[in-house]
Parts: structure tokens; C-alpha cells; sequence
């Protein structure tokens, strides 16, 4: 792998823009539901905690990830950021999928994330809950890939 691959601007230490572009860089990448592209974000050593699961390192974070988008179908996600210091952001976030049958869910959940010198996550933290909704209570349309723009993000939805 090459440096640039290495390295991931913003550095910390982060300030409140800083810690954004962070967030929403890294909200792009989830929804791009690319485990390859997703795990270059993370050092080869990442440690993870997600849900009940424990992936250790880049081929174990491109598994989890291909397992996860395999079950989460149309999967469309939303971060905010909710404090930063240092070389840490805490952000919570939402996201709504559904699974082979049909059946739609939102997950709500907060992320402690701890970075390297060069912008890489070694540490990633989730907490998840499902809530069951009906297709009408969607609140996430957009085509597949990075949320537009406009699109208001969690605290203008009211989530």
C-alpha cells in the first residue's frame, strides 16, 4: 500500500470543522457500502466492538462489512457529530435498511472513535438499538451512495 493510502486528512488534533469533515468523510464512505474502500479509513491493526461483534484489522472489518450489507439491504446513513478532543470524535448516528424479506428498520446508535497520527481510526466503538418502522416512515431517499447535500441530516429530522 502507498503512503497516500495511509494517510487520511483531516489530522488530529481535531477542531469542531476539522471533526465534521471527519464525520461526514466518514458517513460517504459507509454509504458507499464498499467494505474494501470503508477498511482504508482504519489502521491495519483497528480494533472494533459492534454490536456483538469484535473485528480486528482490515480483512476482518471487509468481512464484517460484506456480512452486514449483504443482510442490510438499500442501507442509507446519517452522522452527526457530538464532541471531540484531541484525537477523538464521539458522533451518534441513524440508518435505515431492510432485510431479504422486506421488513424495514432504523438503527439508531453512538460511536467513540480514537485516530492515529495519520488520520486512521484504530479504535472504533458502536453502540446499536433496531427499531422496527413501516416503508412509509422512511425519512432516508436518496439514490445509493453519499447523502446529498441538502438532505437534512439527524437533528433537522427531529432523530
Amino acid at each position: 500500500m502507498n503512503i497516500s493510502e495511509e494517510m487520511r486528512p483531516p489530522f488530529p488534533p481535531f477542531n469542531r470543522e476539522t471533526a465534521i469533515q471527519k464525520v461526514r468523510m466518514a458517513e460517504d464512505g459507509w454509504n458507499s457500502r464498499d467494505p474494501v474502500r470503508v477498511s482504508l479509513a482504519y489502521t491495519t491493526d483497528s480494533k472494533w466492538r459492534n454490536r456483538s461483534e469484535f473485528p480486528r484489522g482490515r480483512e476482518e472489518i471487509v468481512q464484517f462489512l460484506t456480512r452486514k450489507w449483504e443482510r442490510e439491504k438499500e442501507y442509507r446513513l446519517i452522522k452527526e457529530l457530538w464532541a471531540f478532543d484531541g484525537d477523538r470524535i464521539a458522533v451518534r448516528f441513524a440508518y435505515e435498511w431492510h432485510d431479504a424479506e422486506g421488513h424495514w428498520f432504523r438503527s439508531y446508535g453512538n460511536e467513540n472513535w480514537e485516530f492515529d497520527a495519520h488520520g486512521l481510526m484504530k479504535l472504533r466503538y458502536a453502540s446499536i438499538n433496531d427499531l422496527a418502522i413501516s416503508e412509509s416512515d422512511r425519512k432516508f431517499h436518496w439514490p445509493q451512495g453519499r447523502r446529498p447535500d441538502d438532505h437534512p441530516g439527524l437533528s433537522e429530522l427531529g432523530l
